[in-house]
């Protein structure tokens, strides 16, 4: 694996407790998220290095930037059709044009919208953007937000080959640490090194909350 990795809770006392963060693997050209799929899928994936095969283009696909929140979603991979976790390499100048173009997938009063023109914005919008409780490596929700980023049409087609530059199955580390957890032994869980993502872009910032300390 070429993922960079670290003891969970080495991670824990540096990781901010409240508010909207993108945690997450990056540097420079590149940030880690994460898919689950069934077996053929994600063999695809691995074997041709892009999407292809049973992948669907016609349904909206979502990503995940944060590890531990993809584990709460595919319960370590033990959920049916999920059992293949990928860990992509994605471009970060890709998942930047994501975020810039992404509607916020329920309407809030303090978007700056009316309804009717998140309504329309949800419509030709082909990103997705949704803020979801963080959770621990037990599944307990946290204060702290979590992204996921839904892509479709167009977005989906680029996301799919063009905007990848790796993509690795890490299904069975994941069984490997998920043997901790369920062991309830969180001082030997290593999991992927992450931490908070900020753009230069103080509007994208603000768009999706990246200021706010609170829930």
């Amino acid at each position: 694996m070429k993922l960079k990795l670290k003891q969970y809770k080495k991670q824990l006392k540096d990781w901010p407790q409240i508010g909207y963060h993108i945690m997450a693997q990056f540097d420079d050209e590149k940030i880690i998220v994460y898919q689950s799929y069934r077996k053929d899928i994600g063999e695809f994936a691995v074997k041709n290095q892009y999407f292809g095969g049973a992948f669907s283009f016609e349904r909206m696909t979502w990503i995940k930037p944060n590890f531990l929140w993809m584990m709460y979603r595919n319960g370590w991979g033990t959920k049916e059709g999920q059992e293949c976790v990928l860990a992509i390499h994605l471009k970060l100048e890709a998942f930047k044009r994501y975020l810039e173009s992404a509607v916020y997938s329920s309407f809030n009063d303090e978007q700056g919208v009316s309804r009717e023109d998140w309504q329309n914005q949800i419509k030709e919008s082909s990103v997705r953007l949704q803020w979801d409780p963080d959770h621990d490596p037990f599944g307990h929700k946290l204060e702290r937000r979590a992204i996921q980023i839904g892509l479709r049409n167009d977005v989906i087609k680029s996301f799919a080959k063009d905007d990848i530059i790796l993509i690795e199955d890490i299904s069975d580390f994941v069984k490997e640490q998920h043997q901790f957890v369920l062991n309830d032994d969180l001082d030997n869980l290593i999991i992927p090194e992450e931490k908070p993502l900020l753009f230069d872009n103080e509007n994208l910032n603000k768009k999706l909350r990246l200021n706010e300390t609170y829930n």
